[in-house]
């Protein structure tokens, strides 16, 4: 058997070097020599291997002073079976997964402290017409999970004296060997932190986050409908063990105008008018968003008839554009008339050619002219 180099030499590092120093050196010749980027290169598997047994020995620190003290005699037959690709696969892991994170983008999840992103949260916003067509700042009160204002998130009295799990040495995880084979699992100490704390703060009980009641203000934008959502970035749950906040969703509900009905930008009005003005023609003055407007009917306006105001609607929320109001006229007959007011219409009606009788329900007819015959 040749005689194996020493582990310094295969990595190119010194013998004081650091435990990040071996880390980087490690990760620079697996790059180099991994057999996926050397298909069929028995120089560069055989690089490979050997690069991988020096790290496994300098990256843990017991394996590492033996080695120091004893040189390959004081690691046993630790470097061979790691040579091999079975022994000391918990420690090649640790950093592989950092090498296929290069490769193909991340994805590999590496062991240490579990920094969790926190959770999204979703609710509801009442907004009414008006405030939903110009928009409107809003105040919304709901609880939430936030880091720890007595440890700041750290989970212990003092934010200094938190350690590294004794159990899976700041992995997060305990691998346990059958036979060949290593199965992974979460620490039982930490839950998969890789944290130990021995004096946990009171407050959140070592947890790191607390429930508060927070109040946050809400920018509603111009031309919201009933279903939009906001997303308010990072105002969502903390994030475990400093890991990033989650979002906020607000879901929004319009109320509904006794005047007013929206399609799409234009807001449509329902309005009376006499029969007088829709026979003879006139002007009516109406309510838009922005204040009144006047409304020109001419002569025979019919029932249903629907007049635009331009630019009385409402500001798109996509474009800015705005939209108009359609205002739907509903001719109005009256239902009582004096005997004037009768002989009037009676006479109205002959000089348009029509034998109808006031006593045989003139009026009756009248409406069903105007809104047909079921009215």
């Amino acid at each position: 058997m040749d005689e194996k180099r020493d582990y310094y030499e295969v990595l190119g590092v010194p013998r004081g070097a650091s435990a990040d120093d071996v880390k980087k050196a490690f990760r620079r010749l697996a790059r180099q020599y991994h057999p996926d980027l050397n298909q069929g290169d028995k120089t560069a598997e055989s690089a490979f291997k050997e690069v991988n047994e020096a790290y496994e020995i300098l990256s843990d620190s017991q394996k590492r002073q033996a080695y120091d003290t004893f040189g390959h005699a004081g690691v046993g037959t630790a470097g061979a079976a790691g040579a091999g690709g079975f022994g000391g696969f918990e420690g090649f892991s640790d950093v592989f997964g950092d090498i296929f994170a290069d490769f193909f983008g991340g994805g590999a999840r590496r062991g240490g402290s579990r920094r969790s992103r926190g959770a999204d949260l979703e609710c509801q916003l009442e907004v009414e017409f008006q405030e939903a067509a110009f928009g409107c700042e809003k105040m919304i009160h709901l609880p939430r999970v936030e880091a720890c204002p007595d440890c700041h998130g750290a989970g212990s009295k003092d934010p200094n004296n938190v350690q590294m799990c004794p159990v899976c040495q700041g992995r997060g995880q305990v691998a346990i060997s059958q036979g060949f084979f290593s199965i992974t699992r979460t620490c039982h100490q930490c839950q998969g932190s890789g944290r130990y704390v021995s004096d946990p703060c009171n407050r959140c009980r070592g947890r790191g986050r607390v429930e508060q009641s927070r109040s946050l203000k809400v920018r509603v934008p111009a031309g919201v409908q009933s279903g939009n959502r906001l997303k308010l970035r990072g105002e969502g749950e903390a994030g475990a063990h400093g890991g990033l906040q989650g979002d906020l969703y607000v879901v929004l509900l319009v109320r509904e105008h006794e005047k007013f009905t929206r399609d799409g930008d234009n807001v449509v009005l329902e309005q009376l008018v006499s029969f007088v003005t829709a026979a003879l023609g006139g002007e009516i003055t109406v309510p838009t968003l922005r204040g009144e407007e006047i409304v020109k009917i001419p002569a025979g306006t019919q029932n249903g008839a629907i007049f635009r105001i331009k630019g009385a609607g409402i500001e798109s929320v996509h474009n800015g554009r705005v939209g108009d109001e359609l205002v739907q006229v509903r001719v109005v007959v009256p239902s009582r008339l004096t005997k004037r007011q009768k002989e009037l219409l009676a006479e109205f009606a002959r000089e348009g050619g029509d034998s109808i009788e006031i006593e045989k329900g003139f009026f009756e007819r009248l409406k069903e002219a105007a809104f047909g015959e079921n009215a």
